[in-house]
């Protein structure tokens, strides 16, 4: 079923932050920092794939996954629904689903035997394509996706995330140079007031987490082992 009414942006991504906190995808620990991909410190981790495990949260955010990317792209701007590998996947199914379109998935390289594929599934040229996936951060992991979807004669315009770090200036820059809109429910910004209102924390790990998104390049450079 296609959602058509919902709350606004700013309801969303509170309800979407609390839901994150509600199911402990979301974690501070400025004391002992997580490493991240690129090998670097951060007082702060969330884990998407989570929601996959809890059916009624996970139905109420790609309602309004479903429901953004509508409102701010159009209800019929869309022929696929792509997921990227791994995470993507699930979400972009439940999309798929919700907006009545054909699914695909997008792997991070291709497979190396058979058709040597990165697109699996439907995908036909002219196709306007929805990249959908769990989170972004600095929004170059997508342009890789992005750029084997265009490379079938497929378009892919626009991205939908549960979750962008809001915390790189540079994100929607990256996204928009290569022609990609980014949708996404809540950042770490909503994430941090949603802990501050519960009373989640310290008022020490609640100032470094703030520290951290205001400047987290200084903060990981201060913080280095």
């Amino acid at each position: 079923m296609i959602p058509s009414s919902f709350p606004e942006k700013s309801e969303i991504a509170h309800l979407t932050a609390s839901m994150l906190w509600e199911i402990g995808a979301v974690h501070f620990n400025a004391r002992e920092p997580y490493i991240y991909s690129s090998g670097l410190p951060g007082p702060t981790y969330v884990d998407c794939r989570k929601l996959i495990s809890f059916p009624r949260i996970r139905a109420t955010l790609m309602d309004f996954l479903t429901i953004t990317v509508m409102r701010d792209a159009g209800f019929e701007a869309f022929d696929n629904v792509a997921g990227g590998e791994t995470a993507g996947i699930p979400f972009a199914a439940f999309v798929a689903e919700r907006m009545a379109l054909p699914m695909t998935y997008v792997r991070k390289k291709p497979k190396g035997y058979g058709r040597n594929a990165r697109i699996e599934g439907v995908m036909g040229e002219g196709d306007r394509v929805l990249l959908v996936e769990d989170l972004t951060t600095d929004g170059g992991s997508k342009l890789s996706f992005v750029d084997a979807i265009r490379e079938t004669g497929a378009t892919c315009g626009h991205t939908a995330v549960i979750f962008y770090y809001g915390i790189f200036p540079e994100t929607e820059k990256t996204l928009g140079d290569h022609g990609v809109q980014l949708h996404s429910l809540c950042t770490w910004w909503d994430v941090l007031a949603v802990a501050k209102e519960q009373g989640k924390f310290d008022d020490d790990t609640l100032k470094d987490v703030e520290t951290f998104l205001n400047d987290p390049v200084a903060w990981q450079e201060a913080h280095k082992t």
